[in-house]
């Protein structure tokens, strides 16, 4: 969820939120602080009590008695007195017997608003009825402590009773600010996090990986971030190992070029000088020296391998070939080369030919690569097979030896490059014979897979869509 559209939200959710909370604790504190009577309830309860005189015809003592009597029990904080015409009192909540004259019903009546508004004298409202012209009067007294503490849409009758009222509107207008303001500062803290972490982000330190599990657009980068540092990581780890292998090449390029040279130059001198024995010498000497020589140039061939590689010179030309006839060609090269070495060459090529869109001479080098180290490391197991089928599209091409094979964990690296199974190794080339050919592979939309038993099967099998696009 986005951070906009999370903070509407909340201001929505707060501002509802304010608004039920300021209703509840209007309720709650109404019940609490202003409990008692006002002038409305006062008024219906009179009323109530007169309607029930006129429809009794309860005027007279033995009646009023219990019907005042019940509704004081209803009302206790009340005090209810039934006075005649001539201010004398017949019946009296409190069993007291009063004869009223006019300045004694003044004086209880005197300064009636103020005593609304909480002075300690008691509060006197007086009502009345006729019955055959005569008049009745009811009054009702009360202390001003039973009154409601305070009537909002009339009065405020203390400072007490004004805060309690404020209370609710106070919350409801700080709730929304104080939920924006956590809602930021929790921001605020996760954006700190995120650049102090990404300040002390460098190649020489360990990474700062950062929890942060919501989804909003700073999670989100912090998640970009954790992937960022991470494939900083592992790029910083390739480029060391990157250059330990580079080192590592200049000095396997320095000792293979060193020892075959050696061997040239002690021949060469030899031949200068005449020091040999006879013709068929001199020719074994040539001979050596053409082979070293001949390795030299396969160890430049690789180097310039290596430069088209990093500028990206490697442009596969497409056309249609008989793959079919590619790999018999491949094969009768490589069964004169090892005849009379006690090696088992198998050739499983169909009859039916196999054409396809291909770079003719990128993929038979990448299948003469294959072959090369199928007889220079599987030398010990006597044996090669080539094979070449075709299924549900799919084009597959196998190189399989049976020697020492190549130990479990050097197969997701054997394609790397300058990358050797056995580093002691020397003379052997530079180890990017097989990152050569899966780059070639990968020209041709294809992909080639390794599994190796030692002395039992190592097998090379690269598998190419039989749809090739015309490049």
């Amino acid at each position: 969820m986005k951070s906009r559209t999370k903070l509407w939200m909340l201001m929505l959710i707060s501002a509802i939120a304010s608004i039920l909370l300021f209703i509840a604790l209007s309720v709650v504190l109404a019940n609490i602080g202003d409990r008692g009577y006002d002038l409305n309830s006062l008024n219906a309860i009179s009323q109530e009590v007169l309607d029930t005189i006129e429809e009794q015809q309860a005027f007279h003592a033995a009646d009023i008695t219990p019907l005042l009597d019940n509704t004081h029990s209803n009302h206790p904080d009340i005090r209810f007195e039934w006075i005649a015409e001539d201010g004398s009192t017949i019946y009296d909540t409190l069993g007291e017997k009063n004869n009223y004259d006019f300045r004694q019903l003044a004086d209880r009546m005197l300064y009636m608003p103020q005593n609304l508004w909480g002075v300690d004298e008691p509060i006197t409202l007086t009502f009345s009825i006729s019955l055959q012209d005569q008049p009745y009067y009811l009054l009702m007294s009360l202390s001003s402590d039973a009154m409601k503490q305070g009537q909002i849409y009339f009065f405020m009758r203390t400072f007490k009773v004004l805060s309690l009222f404020m209370l609710p509107l106070i919350v409801a207008f700080l709730v929304p600010y104080l939920l924006s303001l956590w809602f930021f500062f929790s921001m605020n803290k996760r954006i700190n996090k995120l650049n102090y972490a990404i300040g002390q982000l460098n190649l020489q330190s360990e990474i700062t990986v950062l929890e942060d599990t919501k989804k909003d657009e700073i999670g989100q980068l912090t998640a970009h971030y954790n992937a960022m540092a991470r494939r900083l990581q592992n790029q910083t780890e390739q480029i060391k190992q990157f250059d330990k292998r580079r080192k590592l090449l200049l000095s396997n390029l320095s000792h293979d070029l060193r020892t075959p040279l050696t061997i040239v130059l002690g021949y060469a001198e030899t031949i200068r000088a005449g020091l040999y024995k006879n013709e068929q010498e001199l020719q074994a000497s040539a001979k050596i020296m053409l082979q070293r020589s001949r390795y030299m140039d396969k160890l430049l061939d690789q180097l310039l391998d290596i430069a088209r590689q990093d500028e990206g010179n490697i442009e596969p030309n497409f056309a249609v070939h008989n793959l079919s006839e590619m790999m018999r060609k491949i094969a009768v090269d490589y069964l004169m080369l090892l005849e009379g070495q006690s090696f088992t060459v198998e050739v499983n090529i169909p009859e039916q030919d196999i054409e396809a869109w291909f770079d003719a001479s990128l993929l038979e080098r990448a299948l003469r690569n294959l072959l090369d180290n199928a007889i220079r490391y599987g030398s010990e197991g006597h044996y090669l097979e080539i094979g070449l089928s075709e299924k549900d599209n799919i084009i597959f091409m196998t190189v399989i030896d049976k020697g020492r094979g190549i130990p479990v964990q050097d197969q997701e690296h054997i394609f790397e490059r300058f990358y050797r199974a056995d580093s002691s190794r020397k003379g052997e080339g530079l180890g990017i014979g097989l990152s050569i050919v899966k780059e070639i592979i990968a020209f041709h939309d294809g992909s080639i897979i390794l599994t190796s038993v030692p002395f039992e099967k190592t097998v090379f099998e690269i598998r190419l869509p039989t749809n090739q696009r015309k490049q």
